[in-house]
């Protein structure tokens, strides 16, 4: 066991306990446990909005997969930060204006059917919880490196305390651990980016030339098709990427946690900014991993290359590096998966339990307490199909959540918001062929079956040929929400949508024409 590591992970236990003790005394409603009474300011919310999304995808599998598989890997970096672009020109905004606590709150604006959150509701579930397993995942590999406790116990121990800060602390807790996380993590980052800087002697040139003979790729080490030697497999991965975050439940919600949609854009900006500068450093975490930890070191502590980053910090800075690091990465991994856990349940009881079981007349009391009983039991369910998938990279695993939320979610949100013609039978359709497509490409791909042992869960012929489901899934979704739009215009029922023109002046100004 390292003493220090294991210090490091007690004291950010019990700061973030700490905090979500403090948040817990703010919760007197149920919009402050739902979006922090909508209280926060923008660099307040950007930093938080930076903080859910620098996950362990970012921090530890997009560090391994560039220390494995190269330029490939940095395919991850690019695709998390150009989407932030779509949600800043087109979601960011609108969504507020729209919105209350989640995304089903936005659809319902428009269309005013009950169906219509049971299905946003069911996609926000299950989307949270795709996201959630991968975070289990770099959080069982990481507690059992440093502390030698197996991968099952390392789970359930990491699954226990986000139901913690959930249950107690709502997004006030939520928030603020994501907040001091992010700065945690940018800090540790740019240390070993210096540190790796250092090594080549502050020479990008330097760098890329040692590269070309550091790793056993050799000079495919810098050019892509290590990892996706097909095209079409690259393309598929990088249109979920780039359109996945503005289908991403938990992300949607923190637009809620401001007052206006003029601090939501700016926190987007600020979010944008903390994140860009991140990802160019996952160059160096990658690249320095390559060289100074070496690829079987980095496969001997985990196969799918999820310790890279904090074995590149015990090889430079000693065990105090590795320490730190390793407790940022478990900061890391708490926060977002508080974040992802919170999104759910506050889907499962603000829509399903609220609006469609107790026909919108539950009291903000209830609505609370059932977010809590929520908690627990999709903590439960992603805690055992973590389980199932304890040898992917997390990286990959977080990819596929955006694929199902660019399939399942983005469709919706962009037909409601710029097409006059959308109606309630299209966005059911684009909700369920998006979410139907993308996991079930998933369920006959090569990560569930392969011919090789050990390279997938099962042993067989893959029915679909790409790693992830966008390419295919994506496209459905739109398609299915026109043509569910234009086969159902006639027989739509129009008294339980609202005017477009309404939508389009309520989306842009934030002014209820209705009232």
């Amino acid at each position: 066991m390292n003493t220090a590591a294991f210090s490091m992970f007690l004291v950010i236990v019990a700061f973030t306990l700490m905090i979500t003790y403090w948040a817990s005394k703010k919760n007197k409603s149920a919009s402050d446990f739902y979006t922090a009474g909508g209280g926060l300011t923008g660099w307040q919310n950007g930093m938080a909005i930076a903080g859910d999304y620098m996950s362990a995808a970012s921090f530890l599998g997009i560090a391994g997969t560039i220390a494995l598989a190269g330029f490939d890997g940095f395919f991850y970096s690019i695709g998390f930060l150009v989407a932030y672009l779509v949600v800043l020109f087109l979601v960011a905004e609108p969504l507020r204006n729209l919105g209350k606590y989640t995304f089903a709150d936005m659809i319902a604006v428009r269309f005013n059917a009950k169906k219509i959150r049971g299905f946003a509701a069911f996609n926000t579930i299950t989307i949270s919880i795709f996201y959630m397993i991968a975070q289990l995942v770099g959080a069982g590999a990481l507690i059992k490196l440093l502390l030698g406790i197996d991968f099952t116990t390392s789970v359930i121990i990491v699954g226990v305390l986000m139901t913690v800060y959930v249950i107690f602390g709502g997004m006030h807790a939520t928030s603020w651990v994501q907040i001091i996380k992010a700065v945690l993590l940018m800090a540790g980052t740019f240390v070993i980016s210096i540190i790796v800087l250092y090594k080549f002697n502050f020479s990008i040139t330097a760098m890329y030339d040692q590269m070309k003979t550091a790793t056993p790729l050799k000079d495919a080490f810098l050019n892509p098709g290590v990892k996706y030697k097909n095209g079409l497999d690259t393309l598929s991965l990088t249109m979920g990427l780039v359109l996945g975050t503005a289908g991403l439940p938990h992300i949607l919600v923190r637009f809620f946690t401001v007052r206006d949609a003029k601090t939501a854009r700016s926190s987007v900006v600020y979010a944008t900014w903390i994140i860009g500068i991140f990802y160019v450093m996952t160059i160096f975490l990658g690249f320095g991993a390559a060289a100074f930890v070496g690829n079987s070191d980095i496969i001997a502590a985990d196969k799918a290359g999820n310790m890279a980053a904090p074995l590149l910090a015990q090889a430079l800075g000693g065990n105090m590096l590795f320490a730190f690091i390793s407790a940022v990465a478990f900061a890391t991994i708490l926060a977002v998966v508080a974040g992802l856990v919170l999104t759910a349940a506050s889907a499962f009881s603000h829509d399903f339990y609220n609006h469609i079981l107790k026909k919108g007349k539950a009291t903000e009391k209830q609505q609370v307490s059932m977010a809590r009983y929520a908690s627990i039991g999709i903590s439960v369910l992603s805690i055992v199909l973590a389980l199932f998938a304890r040898n992917l990279n997390v990286a990959f695993l977080v990819s596929l959540a955006f694929a199902v939320a660019a399939s399942a979610n983005l469709p919706v949100i962009l037909y409601t918001i710029y097409w006059k013609k959308f109606n309630t039978n299209g966005a059911i359709w684009a909700m369920v062929v998006g979410l139907v497509t993308s996991i079930g490409l998933v369920i006959v791909g090569p990560n569930v079956f392969s011919p090789v042992a050990g390279k997938a869960m099962f042993i067989g012929e893959p029915l679909y040929p790409y790693t992830t489901p966008g390419i295919i899934s994506i496209p459905l979704g739109f398609i299915a929400g026109y043509v569910g739009t234009l086969v159902t215009r006639k027989s739509a029922n129009q008294d339980d949508q609202v005017s477009y023109d309404e939508i389009l002046v309520r989306s842009n100004t934030g002014m209820d024409t209705t009232m």
